[in-house]
């Protein structure tokens, strides 16, 4: 039974639900379109369904990826026909004067492998350059010893004497005679039994003259090591030592000899102060 009537035995009533009015079903909505504006031409409407874009997220990533790219590509691009184009740019005078540099450098660099190259070979002949090297220490040694009035020397040059009867010779122009000695070559002197070098002082002590301390009197005779055609035209010149000395009454003799010694030494002296540099 489809419906249910009212029974005097349950004395309930059941009613079945009113139907509801059929209505038509509603129509789908439509997806907004863009309003399109009355009286546009064709071209018009392309422009303004193009601009402004509309960009999704992703596609915009996209187009900084790829911007990103292609100015890396060329920047890289750039820097490497930056010295091609540099070189094509140049002027004649450049170019020229990079190859010049070009050339030095090459032989800046040969110069320093042959350089290299004779230690190389130095170094296999290592026995004969030790010797080789402790006959030149010695020689370097000679000749040092020389200077510095700790050995004896001997060789061509001249002897000066100098008389002085009115002891009116004075230690400046025994200093002058010395000075223009070693300014003409003179490579040892000695002066009555003192060594000269490079520290001697002299100096007026009691109507005489002192040499490093040491006391001297007339004759000055100086013993002068060095080519004797350069020591005696120097003591000679117009106004020199030779006129100076005869204006104070003195006499001065200057004779050459092909064997000049020299024996008066010096003892060495350590520097109170001073230090050797190389290592």
């Amino acid at each position: 039974m489809s419906e249910q009537e009212e029974t005097p035995g349950n004395g309930l009533r059941k009613e079945l639900p009113e139907e509801l009015p059929v209505t038509p079903a509603e129509e789908t909505e439509a997806p907004p379109t863009a309003a399109v504006e009355p009286g546009l031409t064709g071209r018009q409407r392309l422009v303004q369904g193009l601009w402004p874009p509309r960009l999704t997220r992703a596609q915009l990533i996209v187009a900084v990826l790829l911007f990103g790219l292609g100015f890396g590509l060329a920047v890289q691009v750039a820097s490497n026909s930056n010295s091609d184009s540099a070189l094509r740019g140049a002027r004649q005078e450049d170019l020229v004067r990079i190859l010049d540099e070009l050339g030095d450098r090459t032989q800046r660099l040969q110069d320093e492998k042959q350089g290299l190259e004779k230690q190389r070979d130095e170094l296999e002949n290592s026995s004969d350059q030790a010797e080789e090297a402790r006959k030149q220490t010695v020689e370097k040694e000679r000749q040092l010893g020389i200077l510095a009035g700790t050995v004896a020397a001997q060789g061509p040059g001249i002897t000066m004497t100098i008389e002085d009867t009115k002891g009116t010779v004075e230690a400046d122009m025994l200093l002058d005679a010395i000075q223009e000695l070693r300014a003409a070559g003179a490579e040892a002197i000695q002066v009555n039994g003192v060594r000269v070098v490079a520290g001697t002082y002299l100096s007026d002590s009691d109507k005489s003259v002192s040499v490093d301390g040491n006391k001297i009197t007339a004759p000055f005779r100086f013993k002068v090591i060095g080519n004797p055609q350069d020591l005696e035209p120097a003591l000679n010149i117009p106004g020199g030592v030779v006129q100076t000395l005869e204006k104070e009454q003195a006499t001065v003799a200057v004779e050459r000899s092909d064997k000049i010694v020299v024996d008066a030494l010096r003892a060495v002296k350590r520097p109170d102060y001073a230090r050797s540099s190389s290592r």
